[in-house]
């Protein structure tokens, strides 16, 4: 093999060797921040859905509000809700748990995977009777007045599930059809039943707001995210690794493979060599001006030696 070309295998050696141990690194440290990231990735999953699902929540009472301040005013003032010479009408539209549920609906459009209920223990409407879990959540904020919040995991036939609630209190204005029977419109007696959903207490925790949510879609969230974490480091250190061979390179593979070729043609006679550019301060820069000044020094040796 040529002279050229052992150097040239030579330099293909330092810089395979140079990037295995660059490559061993880097991947020691990705892992390292993967495993970190990861969890911290899907910590911050769950926060984001929880605060989604606070938003939510207060959209629904927000909706709750706007129905007992203004729609029901307006069906009074307007007559609609009291027909001349006719029964007393019911809208269920008028009702706040109603009106918030159906607008979830038509949140669920845009977030299919968010539910939204307002179980109670004793509603007037059957859809919104609380399940066994959701009784044990409103009890645990009967027993706990100063709760505002409550969240966890629990398991359902499709897997584990998250779940945020909030308890609901009963309002003055819940009393004038949910006190009894006799009190509330005949129109809602006759459509729910003389049964259910009366004898509530004022400030009594009656019900409460629960959103939840499968707990795959954090995880998800948080996979997408880790996904593409490490798909950019991976690209940073691909560009990194190149960046840094073609320095190695320019830097100090170049400049030592002239060193040995200049040295190589001195061992063979050829003393017409000329000297290497030397540029800057570095440890190659000072190993090129050594091998200058040898170089000087044994021209002007040889130039004696003919003298004599």
């Amino acid at each position: 093999m040529s002279g050229g070309g052992s150097r040239q295998l030579a330099a293909m050696k330092l810089l395979a060797k140079f990037s295995i141990i660059f490559v061993v690194v880097f991947g020691l440290g990705l892992s390292a921040a993967g495993y970190f990231s990861y969890s911290l990735l899907q910590r911050n999953a769950r926060e984001q859905v929880e605060d989604r699902a606070k938003i939510m929540m207060e959209t629904a009472l927000a909706m709750r509000r706007y129905t007992v301040d203004q729609v029901k005013p307006a069906l009074v003032k307007t007559g609609a809700a009291k027909a001349a010479g006719a029964p007393d009408l019911f809208h269920p539209e008028t009702v706040p748990a109603f009106a918030a549920t159906e607008m979830f609906t038509y949140v669920r459009e845009k977030y299919p995977d968010y539910f939204y209920k307002e179980a109670a223990l004793n509603p007037t409407n059957p859809r919104d009777r609380a399940e066994d879990w959701e009784a044990d959540i409103i009890n645990n904020f009967r027993n706990h007045p100063d709760q505002k919040i409550f969240s966890g995991d629990r398991m359902t036939p499709m897997g584990k599930s998250l779940y945020l609630a909030r308890p609901l209190r009963a309002g003055a204005s819940c009393l004038e059809c949910h006190s009894t029977p006799a009190a509330a419109p005949a129109a809602m007696v006759e459509l729910y039943g003389p049964a259910n959903g009366f004898g509530w207490k004022q400030d009594d925790v009656i019900a409460a707001q629960i959103v939840s949510v499968p707990a795959s879609l954090p995880e998800q969230m948080a996979n997408h995210e880790f996904r593409q974490l490490m798909t950019l480091l991976l690209g940073v250190g691909a560009v990194t690794l190149l960046f840094l061979n073609a320095l190695l390179v320019v830097l100090v593979i170049r400049p030592v493979s002239q060193l040995a070729h200049s040295a190589e043609l001195i061992s063979e006679g050829k003393m017409d060599v000329p000297e290497l550019p030397c540029r800057g301060h570095c440890e190659i820069s000072m190993l090129v001006a050594s091998f200058n000044r040898m170089h000087r020094s044994l021209l002007a040796a040889m130039k004696m030696l003919d003298k004599e």
